[in-house]
């Protein structure tokens, strides 16, 4: 079949990418760069405010994969226009040229909205998806790991140095690896009473997620290291962000808006939403996939 992806060359996205066209399908794909040619795919320039490259990416595809979207921005307007309007632009853009089928990836932060602008604008954009009158599917995905990952990337890279900063020790949260991730939003595309007009939590299949010690030691492990865990305070970890912005700017990994809704205690995928067996299950370890993301990083000059 023929897919339309926004988001292809980000990290969840060029995954999707590799693994929708090694199963044969034909692939359009939403660029703000110029790419190199690739066998099946179609690279259609614009972006989610560019109503006619919308246009021109989605008409004859039989299902739409929307993976774009802003999640970290230096401006709140950023998340409104990048998650909300982008998001109704892509609705729109498929209900005018008859494309029936839509998946699309949240957060585990709309669950929380009051907590964050990047997660209320999520919730605002589910509730957009919920009501476009397509065939729709909301993924919110946990955190996610693996090769080109720039955000769990600041841990391994903190682990490296011995001491890694984590919020409060009572909380915990459920990870996934991006391939996992990837199979997941492809078996999707067909729907059905399984999949269709259903909100899914996936994670790796970890019963209560891990306790955040826990996951930087698996990643201190990872590299070979027994980190230092320093957990933080919801004051502390603000603090943090407001360093780390104050030092890179606009390319800040942890900023106050990040910071809040890190705070929280409970990023757990929940068992209510599950993504049904007969659908997908997790393959990928999370300790051998934090291994093998380590060496990734290693072998790309990251680390």
């Amino acid at each position: 079949m023929t897919l339309a992806i926004t988001g292809a060359t980000g990290f969840v996205g060029q995954t999707l990418l590799d693994r929708a066209v090694t199963a044969g399908n034909g692939v359009r794909a939403l660029i703000r760069r110029e790419q190199e040619p690739r066998p099946g795919v179609t690279w259609v320039p614009g972006d989610l405010g560019d109503r006619p490259a919308l246009m021109r990416l989605v008409r004859g595809a039989e299902a739409v994969i929307h993976v774009a979207g802003v999640v970290n921005t230096p401006e709140p307007e950023g998340f409104e226009q990048g998650n909300v309007v982008g998001t109704l632009n892509v609705i729109e853009a498929a209900k005018a040229t008859g494309v029936g089928r839509l998946v699309f990836i949240s957060s585990l932060s709309a669950r929380e909205p009051e907590l964050s602008t990047y997660g209320a604008s999520k919730a605002r954009a589910e509730k957009l998806v919920m009501a476009s009158g397509l065939d729709w599917t909301i993924v919110r995905p946990p955190g996610i790991f693996g090769p080109r990952d720039k955000d769990i990337f600041e841990m391994f890279r903190m682990a490296r140095w011995g001491v890694m900063p984590m919020p409060a020790s009572a909380g915990r949260a459920s990870y996934l690896h991006v391939d996992d991730l990837a199979r997941l939003l492809l078996a999707l595309v067909p729907g059905g009473e399984d999949a269709s007009y259903r909100v899914f939590e996936p994670d790796d299949g970890r019963a209560g997620g891990w306790p955040h010690g826990e996951f930087a030691r698996a990643i201190g492990s990872a590299m070979g290291r027994r980190p230092f865990v320093a957990h933080l305070s919801p004051a502390l970890l603000g603090a943090a962000a407001r360093i780390d912005q104050t030092l890179r700017g606009a390319n800040a990994r942890l900023t106050p808006d990040r910071a809040s809704y890190m705070s929280h205690p409970d990023w757990v995928a929940s068992d209510t939403a599950k993504v049904p067996t007969s659908v997908w299950q997790p393959q990928i370890e999370t300790r051998a996939g934090l291994a093998a993301t380590a060496q990734w990083y290693r072998e790309a000059g990251w680390l």
